[in-house]
């Protein structure tokens, strides 16, 4: 189970300057947190969310992770505006012993959306994934 405080390294921005968010709600097979120093109208959440389906081998489970960031319009600086990015990982875990596989997507949709240098990641929306993200591009 998650922390009731996300921090110390788990969310960084594209400055790679960490983001602390707390749990505010946690029903079912769902969580949000929010950043703790938001404003009330300007709303910055992470919410995980887990739904299962099938049985046995056929068993699936869907997990999304959702960053929304409410700002105001670098435009005219008084509408609201909201930004998000989801991750989905919908995997076979009936007929997964492991969760290798799972983890070896998951690590390459990291490295493409991000900046790779050795082993880590970058953080700064560089990567040719986030290029494609970030303007539309195929």
């Amino acid at each position: 189970m998650l922390s009731n405080t996300l921090n110390t390294n788990e969310i960084k921005d594209a400055s790679a300057a960490e983001v602390e968010f707390q749990r505010i709600d946690t029903e079912g097979r769902k969580t949000v947190f929010a950043k703790i120093s938001e404003a009330p109208a300007l709303k910055h959440r992470i919410t995980i969310n887990h739904s299962e389906s099938g049985s046995a081998l056929n068993a699936r489970r869907r997990s999304v992770v959702r960053v929304d960031k409410t700002i105001l319009s670098t435009v005219d600086s008084v509408t609201p505006v909201t930004v998000s990015a989801y991750v989905v990982l919908d995997a076979p875990v009936g007929a997964l012993a492991a969760g290798t596989e799972m983890t070896n997507v998951l690590a390459e949709l990291g490295s493409f959306v991000h900046t790779s240098a050795s082993s880590t990641f970058l953080y700064d929306g560089t990567g040719n994934g986030a290029a494609a993200l970030l303007t539309g591009g195929l």
